[in-house]
């Protein structure tokens, strides 16, 4: 079984925020992929459904951004998962809006849902799906831009990668990033 993680905060006023783009992903992979509806369990909500012939568990933590590893811990716990079993999936300020990138460990790089996932599974050593937001330009704008809505003129970029992503996720599942990545710009290149 694979553990998909999408981070993000569960305030109803928050869910077009840009930190919200990992929920908006598992969203639009569980809707896609015809998973099971969600459901609360380990301090988050879950849904079950088969991705290329995977089984995988959609994990959304309602224990907001900066705790998000003790639910993701509680569920890798009581289906005894390995990190490499695990992705997270996350924005990213480092690639640009739409970019999306797929890695395996790393440093958490500023992201208080990947910190509190390092902390609690005691390992960076799981898979990263790396969803570009862009940066302001400023350090001290960070805060804001994460925290801030997806604009208007974000709308085409962003259902297009999301779309992209849940389409391409039976590479995801099937042990094949760099075709996942190569199939998601595809996807994409028409939306830029």
């Amino acid at each position: 079984m694979l553990l998909w993680v999408g981070l993000g905060n569960p305030e109803p006023q928050m869910a077009r925020q840009r930190h919200n783009i990992g929920f908006m992903a598992l969203d639009v992979i569980a809707a896609t992929h015809r998973f099971s509806p969600w459901r609360p369990r380990f301090k988050g909500l879950v849904a079950e459904g088969t991705i290329g012939g995977e089984k995988v568990m959609g994990l959304k933590p309602l224990t907001y951004m900066n705790d998000s590893g003790t639910s993701v811990q509680a569920a890798a716990a009581f289906f005894k998962l390995p990190p490499e079993a695990i992705t997270a999936f996350h924005d990213e300020l480092d690639l640009v809006p739409g970019k999306v990138r797929v890695k395996r460990g790393g440093g958490a790089a500023g992201h208080n849902g990947l910190r509190s996932m390092d902390r609690h599974l005691g390992t960076p050593d799981y898979w990263r799906v790396r969803l570009g937001i862009g940066h302001p330009g400023d350090k001290a704008r960070v805060t804001g831009h994460v925290l801030g809505d997806f604009a208007k003129v974000d709308r085409d970029w962003l259902v297009a990668v999301l779309d992209a992503v849940a389409d391409a996720a039976p590479l995801l599942a099937g042990g094949k990033p760099e075709d996942f990545m190569t199939r998601v710009a595809l996807l994409t290149q028409e939306t830029k």
